[in-house]
């Protein structure tokens, strides 16, 4: 057995200054222009200041961030295939200059570090997203993330660190790399195999790494993401209770478990390769690379974004760059007449071959289904039954959209009759109108006016779905991205079902009991749906319905249906 192989020369680049520098800079910060970091942005400097992303010492420069596009080096020719940029305001950067310094602080406006000012840019995000996500299809949450949340100015320059980010949770697993390789250095543990995760683990993802490890006379590391994962993902609190429990399953001093908070791009086949320098720099020899490691599902054409082995192919490609052993994932089922989990590839024709899939997994768990032993611990069933219980126990939103005049208000109110009728659920309506009112009467009309307002309507939703209620809102919200936006907010702790109230223009037009839709013609009323301002139809709604065709109370009562048979009132 070798000893550790030290990446990028043997040097971890940690940017943290010295206490007593940090303490200067505090004072000179005073004075610097300051960015607050979004959620994004706290997770990549975190792991910028304590070596993670060695070998960077900053956040891309625009030459950097080029070459990384172009083929995934940095100009002095080492291997980097994911671009790490602050990415600020068109407003924020006009009062920049290349040369000063930028104080970046967290929510609470602590000073995290300050960055050196070296390039600002405007980039080609439809470049950047052919480059490293291999499409513009909006449907990938990366690709989304960067044409929609994103801002549209990168800043570049080096980091001088001068406070770790806070956590409150999990303290005693967050490691940095420096940590991380002097625990194992302390342990003895020569080679390490790593398991990238962010999802609960069962009992072929056991037998899978302790294979893993074992074959290649190794130690393990699972190593699991709790910074920005894929939308809907299982959240990270739950997740580290189900990984305390499996660590029981593994002999003694064998296995540990340490906690990164990295913001994922599921950028497939470049992720992977990311994935594997991070672990190189935790002092891992060898990382676990599942079929279509980090892909995100598939595209608006219903195809996979990556193919199955993409990942596993560009690994192979870097592996002379990486100096980390790529461990191909085998998949794992359990033969019912060995009471065992085998490699797939090894089982023959005449055995019963069991397994769950993911999506029958969560079938299971919404409906409050058996959960056999033999395909996950009964320690993980249960915690993951305390945080996602059947869906009849979970809130849910049913959140209308379509043109002024449509019907979304007489529906939405018809189902809240239907809803209270029925008892058992707390209901709250949020109206279009109401939430102007009340909650947004300072808002206009405008694009990031209206944006900003459906987004306060769907965290409302959010929390009264989080908390086991039932919301019901009915906005227009005419913008499929912000709608995805809402969509993904309430999805992570609830169920959500989009209804598009088609009704044509010309029959909304001839129910404008208000005269908006006059007014609008006229020009008196500015940027009006459906007339002077696009309105985005959605592609997937899990309902349409046409009030030409079909009155109030029908409506009402298809949603109600709706509603049933997926589990979530009975």
């Amino acid at each position: 057995m070798g000893a550790f192989k030290e990446p990028h020369g043997g040097v971890l680049k940690e940017l943290y200054l010295s206490e007593s520098a940090a303490d200067e800079e505090k004072l000179k910060a005073r004075d610097y222009r300051s960015w607050d970091l979004t959620p994004r942005q706290l997770c990549d400097i975190e792991l910028l200041l304590n070596g993670s992303f060695s070998p960077l010492e900053g956040f891309l420069t625009q030459a950097e961030y080029e070459g990384v596009l172009k083929d995934m080096h940095l100009p002095d020719g080492v291997l980097w295939p994911m671009p790490i940029n602050l990415d600020v305001t068109e407003e924020f950067a006009a009062s920049l200059s290349a040369g000063e310094a930028v104080a970046l602080r967290d929510p609470e406006g602590v000073l995290i570090a300050v960055l050196e000012l070296s390039d600002i840019w405007t980039p080609d995000k439809a470049e950047e997203a052919r480059s490293v996500f291999g499409t513009e299809d909006e449907l990938h949450p990366g690709v989304h993330y960067l044409m929609n949340t994103a801002h549209p100015v990168y800043l570049g320059g080096r980091l001088k660190g001068v406070e770790p980010p806070n956590h409150y949770d999990f303290k005693l697993m967050r490691d940095t790399p420096s940590e991380l390789r002097g625990r194992f250095r302390k342990l003895g543990w020569r080679k390490v195999v790593a398991f990238q995760t962010r999802n609960p683990l069962h009992r072929a993802h056991q037998e899978l790494t302790f294979r893993a490890a074992r074959e290649n006379d190794a130690n393990l590391l699972i190593h699991p993401v709790v910074g920005l994962t894929k939308p809907g993902d299982v959240d990270h609190y739950t997740r580290v209770r189900c990984y305390e429990h499996i660590l029981e399953q593994y002999p003694e001093q064998t296995t540990t478990l340490s906690l990164l908070n990295l913001a994922m791009r599921m950028a497939g086949p470049r992720e992977a390769v990311w994935h594997a320098i991070i672990r190189k720099n935790y002092g891992c020899t060898h990382l676990i690379v599942g079929r279509d490691h980090a892909g995100p599902g598939n595209d608006s054409n219903g195809e996979p974004f990556y193919g199955p082995y993409d990942a596993q192919e560009l690994m192979i490609e870097c592996e002379s760059e990486l100096d980390i052993t790529m461990v191909p994932f085998k998949l794992m089922v359990y033969v019912e007449d060995m009471a065992q989990y085998v490699p797939m590839d090894e089982t023959t024709k005449d055995q019963k071959v069991l397994n769950i899939s993911g999506t029958e997994f969560r079938r299971r768990l919404e409906e409050g289904l058996d959960i056999p032993d033999w395909f996950s611990y009964p320690k993980v069933v249960r915690e993951l039954r305390k945080s996602y219980p059947p869906r009849h126990q979970q809130g849910v939103t049913i959140f209308f959209t379509g043109l002024s005049g449509s019907g979304k208000s007489t529906i939405a109110n018809a189902l809240l009759v239907k809803l209270l009728e029925n008892g058992g659920r707390r209901v709250t309506l949020l109206d279009g109108d109401h939430v102007r009112k009340n909650l947004s009467s300072e808002l206009g009309f405008s694009r990031e006016h209206r944006d900003l307002n459906i987004q306060r309507i769907g965290y409302v939703a959010s929390e009264i779905t989080k908390h086991g209620g039932i919301a019901i809102c009915a906005p227009i919200a005419p913008y499929s991205a912000t709608r995805r936006i809402v969509r993904e907010m309430i999805g992570s702790v609830g169920g959500y079902i989009e209804v598009h109230v088609a009704t044509a223009l010309e029959v909304c037009e001839q129910r404008d009991r208000k005269g908006l839709y006059a007014k609008a013609r006229a020009g008196i009323i500015k940027e009006f749906t459906g007339i002077s301002d696009p309105y985005e139809v959605p592609e997937n709604p899990e309902i349409t319905i046409d009030t030409a065709d079909l009155s109030a109370d029908l409506a009402a009562h298809r949603i109600f249906v709706k509603l049933e048979s997926m589990g979530f009132i009975r």
